[in-house]
């Protein structure tokens, strides 16, 4: 079978995602053919200070930009060549030079610094291509789809509304291939009946109107979120709805973080990524840090790509 061309853009480069390409590049290579959206001077430069040599085959696409690198440091400049390389890797996949995106991470501080207004790729992808995108992260053991991400935990409670949580379990439903999907509530205890907040009654007609919708029982709940994640419900539940960024990303990580990928779901193009961060702690200090995420990734990529095909 012909390896796909995936674009990956390089994260920024004041991290571990640089190293992380270099390391992984042959094993990258007998999976799909990497376009890597950065010039040759910024990969000399990053190479030089790992201290680790380029490889013959490493294709880089060219992404204006030359600034020092300063490891474990936020800055302006490197988040801005962190989305310079994303949105050059978009245009890779808009131009159908390449089959899908594989991300490297990002500072979302950086990209503070920088102007850039998103919070973060997902963000970016929805103005981008005027869709919802879901952000969906985990592994084959578990996966966990964000009903709300980036926001302050206090908006979190005004954003559940029956008709865009419905919309939001539609969407879901045609992008993953699941039978059965648990939905968690939002307050403790779900709830308690209406004793420890009202948001549940809303969860409850959504997931009834979904269902109602595709004519199968595909969505379950609302559980009780402290239990949800027990061995009992994921021998049972491989899928799970989080209301919020945390309640769905603590338990994932602290199960499965080296494993754990970030897919975007509901898109024109196919888009993973690492679900870690820079690690700025350990970024040009030959900590070598895992490519677990990264291959995984990819993978995932090939997974989808495979799927779109058939």
């Amino acid at each position: 079978m012909k390896k796909p061309v995936i674009a990956i853009s390089i994260g920024d480069l004041n991290g571990i995602g640089i190293e992380i390409a270099l390391n992984a590049h042959t094993q990258v290579t007998q999976l799909i053919k990497p376009l890597y959206c950065i010039n040759e001077t910024m990969l000399k430069k990053a190479s030089s200070k790992l201290g680790l040599s380029i490889p013959s085959d490493f294709h880089c696409i060219d992404v204006k930009g030359n600034f020092d690198i300063k490891e474990g440091t936020v800055s302006k400049e490197s988040g801005l060549y962190s989305y310079k390389s994303f949105k050059k890797a978009i245009n890779l996949c808009e131009k159908k030079k390449a089959s899908a995106l594989v991300t490297l991470p990002i500072h979302k501080e950086a990209w503070f610094e920088a102007g850039i207004d998103y919070k973060g790729h997902t963000d970016m992808l929805r103005d981008w291509f005027k869709q919802d995108a879901i952000m969906m992260l985990g592994c084959d053991k578990l996966y966990v789809a964000l009903y709300t991400e980036h926001i302050p935990l206090k908006q979190v409670a005004k954003k559940i509304k029956t008709k865009k949580l419905t919309s939001f379990l539609l969407d879901l439903s045609k992008d993953i291939q699941a039978s059965k999907i648990a939905v968690l509530g939002l307050n403790p205890h779900a709830g308690d009946g209406g004793v420890l907040g009202d948001e549940e009654s809303k969860i409850v007609k959504a997931i009834a109107k979904a269902n109602e919708f595709l004519g199968i029982e595909m969505f379950h709940g609302p559980f009780v979120p402290d239990t949800a994640f027990t061995k009992p419900m994921r021998k049972e539940y491989q899928h799970y709805v989080a209301m919020y960024h945390d309640q769905g990303l603590i338990p994932l990580k602290a199960l499965y973080f080296e494993e754990s990928i970030n897919i975007s779901l509901s898109l024109p193009i196919i888009r993973t990524s690492v679900d870690h961060g820079t690690a700025f702690d350990i970024a040009y200090k030959n900590k070598k840090p895992s490519h677990i995420s990264y291959l995984n990734a990819i993978k995932a990529s090939i997974h989808y790509l495979k799927k779109s095909s058939n």
